[in-house]
């Protein structure tokens, strides 16, 4: 089964932080990023760039819409994403916990949100 997970943050929070606390916590994701390719079920992993240059796309008054910023409108916004392969839910929860999202930058906001994925289409 394939699960999307999605890794958040507090965009203010990692923008108050000093270079050097931003260093420390930099630093201490390539061994938490190693660990979960490691399991050899993540099938693609990447960032995102930051909210304030995302567009966003949504129907108004029967056309389309596209205004600057994020869909949601919320303290956390997704930072990075990874696609995964897994056999349950429990097997995905573990496989996600690898990543340093869910390890490091408390103070960051960093968070997690594991996802199943109901149809792939291939394209």
């Amino acid at each position: 089964m394939k699960f999307l997970v999605l890794a958040y943050y507090d965009p203010e929070k990692f923008a108050a932080i000093s270079k050097d606390e931003l260093d420390a916590v930099v630093g201490g994701c390539a061994p938490h990023d190693a660990a979960l390719r490691a399991t050899g079920r993540v099938i693609m992993q990447a960032s995102l760039e930051e909210p304030s240059v995302a567009t966003s796309v949504r129907p108004r008054r029967g056309s389309m819409s596209a205004t600057d910023g994020p869909f949601a409108e919320t303290k956390e916004q997704v930072g990075a994403f990874f696609l995964i392969e897994a056999a349950d839910r429990d097997d995905a929860v573990r496989v996600a916990s690898l990543h340093p999202a869910a390890n490091l930058g408390e103070q960051l906001g960093w968070g997690i949100e594991v996802r199943g994925i109901e149809q792939l289409v291939d394209s």
